[in-house]
């Protein structure tokens, strides 16, 4: 199965529209079969990226374990930062050693993207994490230098002029880099994914409302209160997927019948106009003051 490819920014890579979120590859109640078979399924869709972190558990593992064979076909991205043996998170050292462990661990020469994980500003400005992640990328280890976060932290990493690309959450109800940051984005030729283009399906029925942001997004759905003619986790995908300067959208999921369907999904192209308008309208009326839910 074959998909649109789009640029990445001014990376030289193409991404399809979908990319695949592995942070429910790393659970430990998820057996190594499943995960296999969810990961190969992942590329014989024809989703050619798949974004992982230091954080979610046994991913990036298992990613090297059952993809390294078939690196070829997909663009890796991580994010890094924390958690490096020996060494204090956020410091220049620690950004070296966490790209170096994550070549280890992903059982590959280089990583496509590697995102600095949503550390606050003052440690952007600070400069030293920057600067050792743009060392890796000198030294060929890393293609494309990223930030993944929200809010005053985002909007320095765009203006900063330090990374090639950005990772934010993207949705209908998470619409403040849309409105203040994509622009300037694509202005710098950076590459743009979107995370949580469902908002954590916070309307469906086993939607964990002890989480805060899974309560909030929940909320500001209610809020907007929109008949969008169609299943929300059709107009969420298409919404996102088709928001000028989107690049690709992560759908994370454990079930191959939902990667499927959003597939599916991102092939019946951008929503109608009047619906975008009046998503607009009432995202203007309701949410115009929301932050990103970091």
């Amino acid at each position: 199965m074959s998909m649109e490819l789009r640029d990445f920014g001014f990376s030289g890579m193409k991404v399809t529209p979908i990319g695949f979120g592995a942070g429910r590859t790393g659970f430990k109640k998820m057996s190594d079969k499943k995960v296999e078979k969810l990961l190969n399924t992942v590329l014989d869709l024809g989703i050619n990226l798949i974004d992982t972190a230091r954080s979610y558990g046994e991913s990036e593992h298992r990613i090297g374990k059952f993809l390294s064979a078939r690196r070829s076909e997909f663009i890796l991205s991580t994010k890094i930062g924390y958690d490096v043996e020996g060494t204090e998170d956020w410091t220049y050292d620690c950004v070296v050693k966490g790209v170096e462990k994550a070549l280890r661990i992903l059982q590959t020469d280089y990583i496509d993207i590697v995102h600095l994980h949503s550390c606050n500003k003052d440690i952007l400005e600070r400069g030293e994490v920057t600067e050792a992640l743009l060392r890796m990328t000198q030294e060929g280890k890393v293609k494309c230098h990223a930030y993944s976060g929200d809010n005053e932290a985002l909007e320095y990493a765009v203006y900063s002029g330090s990374f090639a690309s950005i990772q934010s959450s993207i949705n209908i109800v998470d619409q403040k880099t849309i409105n203040t940051l994509l622009h300037p984005a694509k202005q710098r030729y950076m590459g743009v994914l979107a995370k949580r283009p469902l908002a954590n399906f916070a309307w469906g029925d086993n939607a964990d409302l002890t989480d805060p942001v899974v309560a909030e997004y929940r909320k500001r759905i209610y809020d907007m209160n929109i008949d969008y003619g169609m299943p929300l986790e059709e107009a969420m995908i298409r919404f996102s997927a088709y928001t000028y300067g989107v690049d690709s959208v992560l759908i994370g999921t454990s079930d191959v019948k939902h990667l499927k369907a959003a597939v599916k999904i991102v092939e019946k192209g951008k929503l109608p106009e009047d619906l975008l308008e009046r998503i607009k309208q009432r995202y203007s009326e309701t949410g115009s003051d929301w932050a990103n839910l970091t």
